[in-house]
C-alpha cells in the first residue's frame, strides 16, 4: 500500500493575507483622495451651499454626537431596518415555501403576486401612513413589505427547481411525504432563501428610510428633511454618511450569507 505524505506549507502572514491588505488600503487611499479633493474644490470649484464639505460634514457629525441627536435617530432607524427584515423575511419564507409546495395554488396566486411586486414601495408609503400614522410601525411594515417580496420569489423559486430525481428516489426507498420534505425539499430550497435574505438586507433599510422621509418625526431620514429644509447641507451630507456606514455593515452581514449560501451548493455548481 502507498503511503500517503502531507506536506505543511508554511506561509506567510502576508500571503495569506496580502491580497485582503492591497484591496484595503487602495479602499483607503481612494477615499482619502476623494476627501482631500473635495475639501481643496470646496469653495473654490463649487458653492459649498449646494455641496458642503468633510471639514463641515465631521463638525456637524461632532455636534450631533455630543448632544445625542446622532445616536438617538440612528437608533431609531436600526431597529426599524432590523425588525422589517425579520418581519418580512420570515413571511415571505413561509409563504414561499408554502405556495411553491401547491403548484397549483401557486400558478392562479403567481400573477398577483408579481402585480402586487411590481408596484414601487414609496407609492405605498401614504396608504401606510393613514393605517398606521407615522410612528416606528409603519416604518417597519414598509420595510418588511420591500423584504418580503424579495425572499418569497427567492424561496419559492429554490423550492419550485428542487431535483425531482431526489424526490423520487426518497419515495424508491419508502420516504414519506414529510421525508421529502426534511430531507428533501428543505435543503434543496435554502440556496434560494439565502440569496433572497441577501438580496433584502439592504432593501429593509432603503423601506425604513423612505418611510421617514414621505412622514416621520424622528430617524436618520427625518434629519435628512429636517437639514434640507433648513439648507444645511453639511446635515445632509452627515446623514447619508451615517446611512453609509450602516450599509457597509449590511455588506458585511450579505458576505456571511453569501458564504453560508455557499455551503448548501453542490459541489461544481460554480463552474
Amino acid at each position: 500500500m502507498t503511503a500517503i505524505h502531507t506536506v505543511n506549507l508554511d506561509r506567510s502572514w502576508w500571503s495569506r493575507h496580502g491580497g485582503a491588505v492591497t484591496v484595503w488600503s487602495l479602499r483607503a487611499l481612494l477615499v482619502a483622495a476623494l476627501l482631500v479633493g473635495w475639501e481643496l474644490a470646496a469653495d473654490r470649484w463649487f458653492d459649498i451651499t449646494f455641496t458642503s464639505r468633510p471639514s463641515d460634514i465631521w463638525t456637524r457629525l461632532v455636534q450631533w454626537q455630543q448632544d445625542g441627536t446622532l445616536w438617538s435617530n440612528t437608533w431609531i432607524t436600526v431597529q426599524e431596518i432590523v425588525y422589517g427584515f425579520v418581519v418580512g423575511a420570515v413571511a415571505g419564507a413561509v409563504t414561499g415555501f408554502l405556495l411553491a409546495s401547491a403548484p397549483a395554488l401557486y400558478r392562479v396566486l403567481d400573477p398577483f403576486v408579481m402585480a402586487l411586486y411590481a408596484i414601487p414601495k414609496v407609492a405605498l408609503a401614504p396608504l401606510f401612513i393613514v393605517w398606521f400614522g407615522i410612528g416606528m410601525h409603519m416604518k417597519v411594515l414598509l420595510a418588511a413589505a420591500t423584504v418580503f417580496f424579495l425572499v418569497f420569489l427567492n424561496t419559492a423559486a429554490g423550492v419550485r427547481e428542487v431535483d425531482r430525481g431526489l424526490i423520487d428516489a426518497v419515495r424508491l426507498m419508502g420516504g414519506g411525504r414529510r421525508d421529502i420534505m426534511i430531507k428533501v425539499v428543505v435543503p434543496s430550497s435554502m440556496t434560494g432563501l439565502l440569496t433572497g435574505l441577501k438580496v433584502a438586507i439592504p432593501y429593509a433599510l432603503i423601506g425604513a428610510v423612505i418611510g421617514e422621509l414621505v412622514a416621520s418625526n424622528r430617524g436618520l431620514g427625518y434629519l435628512i428633511n429636517d437639514a434640507a429644509a433648513q439648507f444645511d447641507t453639511a446635515g445632509v451630507f452627515a446623514t447619508l454618511a451615517v446611512l453609509s456606514v450602516i450599509a457597509a455593515l449590511l455588506n458585511l452581514v450579505v458576505g456571511l450569507l453569501d458564504r453560508r449560501a455557499g455551503r448548501w451548493k453542490p459541489m461544481g455548481a460554480d463552474r
